[in-house]
C-alpha cells in the first residue's frame, strides 16, 4: 500500500487525546439501578415503618377501587390484553418493594422551625432510620433533603446534616448504604462548590472515607438553567460539585412559579417544563448524572372512588408523560401516588416487550434483514437493552426473559 504522508503518528497521538478527554468529561450513563420514583416524607412524619405504611395503603387503595383487571385497565387506561398482568405486578409490588426511594425533608415539606423543633426532629429521624435498617425495613435508596443556601436556610441545612449524620454514625457505627443527599433550588455553581466544601469537611470530621457523602441537585430555578450571562449553567454546576452529583430532579411548581405562570397551569407537563427537561437532557447527556422529573400535587381529597380515580388518572398522565420525553424517574408524595406510579411505569415496559426482545435477541444473533422489518443500529439496541434492564429492575419483568447478550 502506497501513502502519499510520511507519518501521521503525530495525529493519531492527538486525536487519542481528545478521545480520552472526552471519555472523562462523558463517561457514559450511571450504572446500576434506577429507581423509578423518590418519596417525599416531611422529617417530622417519618417513622421506621413508613414505606411499609405507604405500601399497605396502595394496596388498600388498589383492591378497593380496582379489585379486577376490568376495573384496573379502565381506571389507568391500559389495553386489555396487558391490563391483568400489569395489576398483578403492580400488587406485588407494593406489598414488597412499595417504596424504591425515600427522601426525608427538611425542607419545604418540613417548613421552617425553631432550631430546637428541629434538632428534636433530627433525632426522631435518626432512631427511625436506625430501626427500620435493623430490620431491614429501609428502601433500596434514601436520604435527606436539607434546606437550600439560596435563601438563608444555609446554616440550619448544615447544622441537620451534621447533627443526623453524627447521631446515626454513633447509632449504627456506619452509613447504611443508598444514602443520597438532597441540595435543593439551585441557583449558583457557587453554592454548590461551597456544599461539596462542606461535605469534605464533615467527611474528615466524621472519619468517613472520602467522597462517600453524594447528592443530588434539584432544577427548579431558571438561574439553574441558565446563568447571569445566559450561558447554559448545568454543566458548571455539576463540575463544582466535584465527582459527587449523581442526579438531578426537576422542581415543577417553584419553576413554573418562578416563570410567572398562574396557578391553574403550574404542571409538570406545561410546555415550559419540557423545555427546561430537555435543556437538563442534553446538558447531562452521557456524564452518568441521572435525571429525575418532579412531582404531581393532584391527590384524593377523600376515600370517595370518584376522587381517588380522578387522582390516579392525573398522576398516571404525568408519568407518561415523564416516560415519553425519557425521564424514568419522578416525585411521589402520597400512598395513592403508588398505584398510579406503577400502573404507567409498568404498562410502558409491557407494552411492545416481546417486539423488543426479539429486535435485541436477533441483533445479538445477527439476524439477517432485522427483525420485523427494522434494521436496528447500535446505539437503538443499547437503548432497547436498557429499557429491558429498567423493566426488571423495577420488577416488571422476570429476569428470565431477557435474550442471552
Amino acid at each position: 500500500m502506497n501513502f502519499s504522508v510520511s507519518s501521521f503518528d503525530d495525529l493519531s497521538a492527538r486525536i487519542a487525546a481528545v478521545r480520552d478527554e472526552h471519555g472523562e468529561r462523558f463517561p457514559g450513563g450511571a450504572e446500576g439501578r434506577q429507581p423509578v420514583h423518590t418519596v417525599y416524607v416531611p422529617a417530622d412524619r417519618f417513622s421506621r415503618s413508613t414505606p411499609a405504611d405507604f405500601g399497605a395503603e396502595a394496596l388498600r387503595l388498589l383492591n378497593t377501587h380496582t379489585p379486577g383487571a376490568g376495573s384496573f385497565g379502565a381506571a389507568f387506561g391500559l389495553d386489555p390484553e396487558i391490563a391483568g398482568p400489569v395489576r398483578e405486578r403492580v400488587a406485588a409490588k407494593l406489598a414488597s418493594e412499595p417504596v424504591e426511594d425515600v427522601r426525608i425533608d427538611f425542607e419545604d415539606g418540613y417548613g421552617v422551625r425553631a432550631d430546637a423543633e428541629e434538632d428534636g426532629h433530627v433525632a426522631q429521624v435518626v432512631e427511625a432510620v436506625a430501626a427500620a435498617y435493623q430490620v431491614k425495613g429501609l428502601p433500596h435508596y434514601w436520604g435527606v433533603r436539607v434546606k437550600s443556601f439560596a435563601d438563608g436556610g444555609h446554616e440550619r441545612a448544615m447544622r441537620t446534616l451534621d447533627g443526623f449524620l453524627t447521631a446515626l454514625r454513633d447509632r449504627l457505627g456506619r452509613l447504611p448504604g443508598g444514602f443520597t443527599i438532597t441540595f435543593p433550588k439551585v441557583v449558583a455553581a457557587e453554592h454548590v462548590a461551597l456544599f461539596t466544601e462542606y461535605l469534605d469537611r464533615l467527611e474528615t470530621a466524621l472519619g468517613l472515607p472520602s467522597g462517600i457523602l453524594r447528592f443530588e441537585i434539584q432544577v427548579e430555578t431558571p438561574q439553574a438553567l441558565f446563568d447571569g450571562d445566559g450561558r447554559v449553567a448545568l454543566r458548571a454546576i455539576a463540575e463544582s460539585a466535584a465527582g459527587r452529583l449523581t442526579a438531578a430532579h426537576f422542581g415543577v411548581f417553584d419553576y413554573t412559579a418562578a416563570l410567572g405562570l398562574p396557578p391553574h397551569e403550574q404542571r409538570l407537563d406545561h410546555p415550559a417544563c419540557d423545555f427546561a427537561r430537555h435543556v437538563m437532557q442534553v446538558s447531562f447527556a452521557g456524564t452518568g448524572v441521572r435525571l429525575s422529573d418532579g412531582s404531581t400535587n393532584v391527590i384524593p381529597r377523600n376515600d370517595g372512588p370518584d376522587e381517588v380515580n380522578a387522582a390516579w388518572a392525573t398522576h398516571a398522565a404525568h408519568v407518561r408523560h415523564s416516560l415519553r420525553h425519557g425521564f424514568y424517574q419522578g416525585w411521589d408524595l402520597h400512598p395513592a401516588h403508588l398505584p398510579s406510579r406503577y400502573a404507567a411505569v409498568y404498562a410502558f415496559h409491557l407494552s411492545g416487550v416481546d417486539d423488543v426482545i426479539g429486535r435485541v435477541r436477533a441483533w445479538h444473533e445477527q439476524a439477517a434483514g432485522g427483525a420485523g422489518g427494522v434494521l436496528d443500529e447500535p446505539a437503538t439496541i443499547r437503548a432497547l437493552t436498557s429499557r429491558l434492564r429498567r423493566a426488571v429492575d423495577c420488577g416488571a419483568l422476570d429476569e428470565s426473559v431477557l435474550p442471552a447478550t
